[in-house]
Parts: structure tokens; C-alpha cells; sequence
């Protein structure tokens, strides 16, 4: 097998695609008995990419060829199924199961649709949500599609913004967090950013079922050129979400912030100094597993943070050549680097 290069941007979910599980006795067995299964999608060698699965020891178990740069990596909860989606703007998902011997799927976006790199599986697994682009009219959606049957597309709700890129499920499994990051794109002109003097991000909280606008939160006119990308919720509903700002170089936003419903939106500001290098540029969130620290990263200036889920203070920070993918582990985060590089950071208990 070709050696893997890891995309820092594709390696952990959140800004890219790692999930871990139990596994059943049955699937462990199948899978040189391990109990942490990995995802993540890759550049090879060669220069093709590819979706893996890996253990816990990053031992490859199963390769899945791509047509094109993948970006993130969503779990089916109840079957174990995995579906990789293209980086914005291709117009692929790949769904495959751990067992090699069962073929992949493809699927393929609607005429006037691309993908933009996320979806998410209802509590039940019998839907995958993912976001999309109606690029000619310049509204985000949300594109639903039948698990059950071959991934048939069988409707789509309003995302509510324009550049819808990540979305998750609410614990309560009955609503839709969707981090509108507000910047105009069609694939007529690759990946130029077409609107960014009237950029409106938000986060818009959307019932899984009709479709309905629960609630939606706008950032301040002072940070409409904050891109909302990549969010994290914690089990109680609390959001974190990481920004990419698409405004003067020179410009110093806070670049990271929290939501909740029924509270609004707001940033963080007591990570500039901590990561004050930045460059205006948040690559993943994730919340641990308690729901107590969140952790971050800015890939340009190698360094993420351990940061307090209530009060965004900052407890803890760090420096690792090339780091972005995040995930919670059952103890503190994963980490990891575009060399492929993976490292834990563990939570201390006078830190929580």
C-alpha cells in the first residue's frame, strides 16, 4: 500500500474527519479486535487521495479511493457506516462500510448543487443531512438524503445563509446547527470568495423534521467578514464554533466564540494573546467529552489551545509544527498534523 500523507485540514472532524467508536464484539473481531475505530481522508504518494479507516494505532484496515480531495468524514451512528464528502466545490459523497467485501456508493450532488465538505446522520441513521450550494441563486441548503435506499436525495431544507459549511445534530437529536459562514462562492470560478464586503455569517438552529428556522444568530456588523466554519457542541447544546477572517491582514478579531439556544451568539477574546499569530485563521474545534474544556487550533501559527467551555478562558495552550485536526478522546483531545503527526492533550483536574 502507497504511503498516506495527512491533510492537516483532513484529518480530525471538525475541520476534517475522524470519528471514533465502540464497536461491537462482532465488527472488533472483524477488525483486528480493536475497540477505537479512526477516519479520515488523505493525499497518497502518488498524488491521488483516499478515504482510510485505521485503529487505534493507526493501522490501516481499509482504503477507500476518491475521485478528488476529500474534506470530512460523517458516521452513521447506528449501522457504522461512513460517508466522505468532497471539499468545496465537488459534487461527490462516497458511502462505504468497514467490511471490504461491500462495494462503496457514490453519490453525486443535483444539477445546480455542491457539496461544502459536512453532513450529519440523524439520531436514528436513516437520514444523512448535508450541506450544499444552490450556486445560482446563492443560498445554502441543506440536502437530505434516504440512508436506508441507496442514498436517494429526497428533499432539502433552507440552510438559512449563504456558504453553509459545517452542521451538526443537536443532542436532542430534533434540530440542525448550521454554521452559515456567509461568503459567496459558484464553482464557475473555483474557490473565490465573490461577496466579501457584504458577508453576513450566522449560525441558524433548524427543526430536523419540517425544516423551520428555530433560531438564528448573526455576528455584529464589526465581524461580518468572520467566516463561520467549524463548530463542536457539547452535550447540554453549547456550541463553540472557529472563524476565518476574510478582512484586512492587519485586523486582530477574535476568531472564536460560543452559541447557545435562547442566549444569542459572542466571541472569545481571551485567546488573541495566546494565539496572537493566528493569521486570522481557526482550523478545528472539538469539546471533550465531559463538556467542560474546548480545544482549538490555528494551523498557521502552530499552536492550539485548551480553553474553558463556560468562560473561554484559557487553560492551557501549546506548539506543534503544522497542527489542525482536533477530536475529543475519552480522556482530553486527539491531535493532529499534516505529517501525519498525532498527539494527546490531557485535561488536568484542577483544570476543569
Amino acid at each position: 500500500m502507497a504511503p498516506l500523507s495527512f491533510d492537516r485540514r483532513q484529518f480530525i472532524a471538525g475541520s476534517g474527519a475522524l470519528f471514533m467508536a465502540s464497536l461491537t464484539p462482532q465488527a472488533a473481531e472483524a477488525l483486528h479486535r480493536t475497540d477505537m475505530l479512526f477516519a479520515a481522508t488523505c493525499k497518497l504518494s502518488s498524488g491521488a487521495f483516499a478515504a482510510v479507516l485505521l485503529d487505534e494505532h493507526m493501522n490501516i484496515l481499509r482504503q477507500i479511493d476518491l475521485p478528488d480531495r476529500g474534506h470530512d468524514v460523517a458516521f452513521n451512528p447506528t449501522t457504522g457506516a461512513s460517508i466522505v464528502f468532497a471539499r468545496r466545490p465537488g459534487n461527490f459523497a462516497i458511502a462505504f462500510e468497514r467490511a471490504s467485501w461491500v462495494k462503496p456508493t457514490t453519490i453525486i450532488a443535483p444539477e445546480g448543487r455542491h457539496f461544502y465538505g459536512h453532513g450529519v446522520f440523524s439520531t436514528d441513521g436513516k437520514l444523512l443531512y448535508a450541506t450544499e450550494n444552490d450556486f445560482e441563486n446563492a443560498e445554502g441548503k441543506i440536502g437530505i438524503y434516504d440512508a436506508t435506499d441507496g442514498f436517494n436525495r429526497i428533499g432539502e431544507f433552507s440552510s438559512f445563509g449563504v456558504g453553509p459549511h459545517d452542521l451538526l445534530l443537536a443532542p436532542d437529536g430534533k434540530s440542525l446547527i448550521v454554521a452559515n459562514g456567509g461568503i459567496e462562492t459558484h464553482p464557475d470560478y473555483g474557490r473565490a470568495k465573490l461577496n466579501l464586503a457584504t458577508m453576513k455569517p450566522n449560525l441558524a438552529y433548524i427543526d430536523a423534521v419540517t425544516g423551520d428556522l428555530l433560531e438564528r444568530h448573526n455576528l455584529p456588523n464589526s465581524l461580518h467578514q468572520l467566516s463561520i466554519r467549524h463548530i463542536a457542541i457539547s452535550p447540554k447544546g453549547r456550541v463553540v464554533f472557529g472563524g476565518q477572517y476574510e478582512g484586512a491582514k492587519s485586523d486582530a478579531p477574535p476568531l472564536i466564540g460560543w452559541s447557545e439556544r435562547g442566549e444569542g451568539i459572542g466571541c472569545w477574546e481571551s485567546l488573541q494573546q495566546t494565539m496572537c499569530q493566528a493569521e486570522n485563521y481557526i482550523g478545528s474545534v472539538a469539546i471533550s467529552s465531559d463538556g467542560i474544556a474546548a480545544a482549538v487550533t490555528a494551523p498557521r501559527s502552530n499552536a492550539f489551545a485548551l480553553i474553558s467551555l463556560k468562560t473561554g478562558a484559557v487553560l492551557r495552550d501549546e506548539k506543534l509544527t503544522g497542527v489542525c485536526g482536533l477530536t475529543a478522546a475519552r480522556e482530553g483531545f486527539i491531535a493532529s498534523t499534516d505529517q501525519g503527526y498525532i498527539g494527546s492533550l490531557h485535561i488536568g483536574k484542577h483544570q476543569a
